[in-house]
């Protein structure tokens, strides 16, 4: 199978990553060649370690990274799906989707790894809605098994059942879900994040405490506030904007606090700096 992957970061780069191990080929592509080449080089780093850990042989690392094509502009993609994984903004998404209606074969699945806009307002700026779905990846992709599937209002049951098809084929869990504002995932998690950081606004406790208190005291892997550094504190601002418009409902309000660390430019771990401070890490790697 052939796929254009639109998004080089963390979840693109993902993405291209699991389809490529699987024997697909990948056309990875971003805005510039030097996005794309972050994008590569994690996907190089990630292979590495697997061939460390003994799970993938150099031969396999070779042949994965001989299926990813690297591509700085969107063109005439000779694809069977094209999954977009742009920033979380409508604006860039509807744009990307135009172009890749333009751009890739008719019969062509359009796909979106949103995490909390409407698929249904994706594929209107197509002529294809009935091939346009979401196909939301948990982060880090190529370790969980979590795929949301979304229909838009227009989408065919045979474009649903292709994505399904190929979320298994990829070794994951495909569910479905309904066109909601943030899915299933994101309308229960970013709640309880933004929670946690109005705790921390109002000085219930410390970022350490809060995060200590749900890993011990509720059994999650990662405390609320250092998921949200991973995640992208810009990114999580940007979903809780969509759930408070999408529902016009204060229960979604974004705390004060996460509004002013993305005005800062503190957006967690990718920045070096977010409810924790990621430098002295990144100096010692």
């Amino acid at each position: 199978m052939k796929l254009a992957i639109i998004g080089a970061g963390q979840m693109g780069a993902g993405i291209a990553q699991v389809a490529a191990s699987h024997h697909h080929s990948v056309v990875l592509v971003d805005r510039d060649e030097a996005t794309v080449a972050r994008g590569i080089d994690v996907i190089e780093r990630n292979l590495n370690r697997s061939v460390e850990k003994g799970r993938l042989t150099e031969e396999q690392r070779g042949t994965v990274l001989t299926h990813i094509r690297p591509e700085i502009a969107i063109k005439d993609f000779d694809v069977d799906i094209a999954i977009e994984a742009a920033s979380e903004t409508l604006k860039t998404k509807l744009e990307i989707f135009r172009q890749l209606d333009q751009s890739t074969p008719p019969a062509a699945i359009l796909a979106s790894n949103t995490s909390s806009i409407s698929i249904t307002q994706l594929a209107a700026a197509t002529q294809r809605p009935e091939l346009v779905i979401g196909m939301h990846f948990m982060n880090p992709v190529p370790v969980m098994q979590l795929v949301e599937i979304i229909r838009g209002i227009a989408t065919s049951q045979a474009t649903y059942d292709f994505t399904e098809n190929l979320a298994r084929e990829l070794g994951k869990t495909p569910v479905e879900v309904r066109d909601f504002p943030g899915f299933v995932s994101n309308r229960v998690l970013m709640p309880m994040i933004n929670e946690a950081i109005y705790a921390l606004y109002e000085g219930v406790g410390s970022p350490e405490a809060i995060d200590t208190v749900m890993k011990l005291g509720m059994n999650h892997p990662m405390g609320p506030l250092q998921l949200a550094d991973f995640i992208g504190l810009d990114t999580c601002l940007a979903i809780m904007n969509v759930l408070y418009e999408g529902f016009s409902d204060t229960k979604y309000r974004p705390c004060p606090l996460l509004k002013q660390y993305v005005a800062a430019g503190w957006y967690g771990k990718k920045s070096g700096k977010g409810f924790y401070d990621y430098t002295a890490a990144a100096g010692r790697a």
